[in-house]
């Protein structure tokens, strides 16, 4: 059995007893009822996850940045090459990008994971703790012209994410956050959230790195060909090797092996969420163990966030992907178990 086969199997919904607990206990705690808004849900549903009230402050958290590239560059969806991610590899284990200094900044170990980059990593670059080599190959294949990659390796990417979110746990992370590279990543995710939930391309493709018009018409174009052609009732899994990512399938094992270690999932945006939709079709329940760190300004974010049934923690405008709208929820998450923990009680005042 497989990582993400094995932690597939260990699912389990949220602990009722311990949620009521945490519910009770925020009736008692030294406020008024619900003056704590979103926290005291926050506090519920942690508690729910780790099978206790109070729930543990979440300190020790890790960022992982599922790398991969994509094949439908060359129907020219993007003005970049796919030699820059690669490139930002290199930015990120190198303290450089901004998810470094988000994940520096919240005392978090950052981790990116080469599951899928095209371009092969300098040998100074791939020697570094930060990046861990799991390429299944070297980039997907063009989503326009035919299947993006194979339901082997739909499935290898899968038991990537799950062993990583397996490792980092057994390492004490209590938290972790999704992140990704990847250049094409928008158009894919377009193209997963659109054949995830049914709305059209245009609802769930936008302008990704900032391109212009005649380019981001030219994509929606491409999104909507791609889903138009996937046949009606394929499985999860047939969806995401039709249309995703290496990094969305190791994402969606991730995701799935962090709920099914009972640590709460940090979701970032737009690839995460179009990961997210995937895992929750393959492994029904699991975002009762996810947290929508943000509302990405991608368009597909917001209508995978309505399929999912999640409302984000921060809205600011972000669509840089990476981790870093995940990153910044961590502190609102963190405190939502540490009031939940450290307040005083009606009962102790008396």
């Amino acid at each position: 059995m497989g990582p993400f086969a094995a932690a597939t199997a260990r699912i389990a919904p949220l602990d009722p007893s311990a949620m009521a607990a945490a519910e009770a206990r925020h009736a008692r705690l030294l406020k008024p009822a619900g003056a704590l808004g979103r926290l005291e849900a926050l506090g519920v549903q942690l508690a729910g996850i780790a099978g206790v009230c109070p729930p543990p402050v979440p300190d020790q958290v890790a960022v992982a940045v599922f790398a991969g590239d994509h094949g439908v560059v060359a129907a020219g969806v993007t003005p970049w090459p796919q030699s820059v991610t690669a490139a930002m590899v290199a930015a990120v284990a190198t303290g450089r990008a901004a998810i470094s200094v988000l994940a520096g900044r919240i005392g978090a170990r950052l981790v990116v994971v080469d599951v899928g980059v095209a371009t092969e990593l300098p040998p100074e670059i791939a020697a570094l703790p930060a990046v861990w080599a799991r390429t299944v190959r070297r980039g997907t294949g063009d989503l326009s012209a035919g299947s993006a990659m194979t339901l082997a390796e739909a499935h290898a990417a899968l038991d990537v994410g799950a062993a990583v979110a397996e490792r980092l746990v057994a390492d004490g992370a209590g938290l972790l956050v999704t992140g990704d590279l990847g250049i094409g990543n928008t158009t894919a995710s377009a193209a997963l959230v659109s054949a995830c939930t049914g709305r059209n391309a245009r609802d769930c493709t936008g302008r990704g790195t900032g391109i212009d018009d005649e380019m981001l018409a030219r994509k929606r174009a491409v999104v909507g060909a791609a889903v138009g052609c996937l046949p009606p009732g394929l499985a999860p899994v047939e969806v995401l090797a039709s249309v995703g990512g290496l990094e969305h399938a190791a994402l969606a094992g991730f995701i799935v092996g962090g709920a099914a270690a009972r640590v709460p999932v940090v979701l970032d945006g737009v690839i995460a969420l179009a990961a997210a939709c995937i895992a929750e079709a393959l492994v029904p329940g699991t975002m009762a163990h996810c947290i929508a760190g943000h509302r990405s300004a991608e368009p597909g974010a917001t209508v995978a966030l309505e399929h999912l049934g999640l409302v984000p923690l921060v809205d600011l405008g972000l669509r840089l992907g990476e981790g870093t709208g995940a990153a910044l929820a961590v502190p609102v998450i963190q405190a939502a178990a540490a009031t939940l923990a450290g307040m005083g009680t009606l009962d102790e005042l008396g």
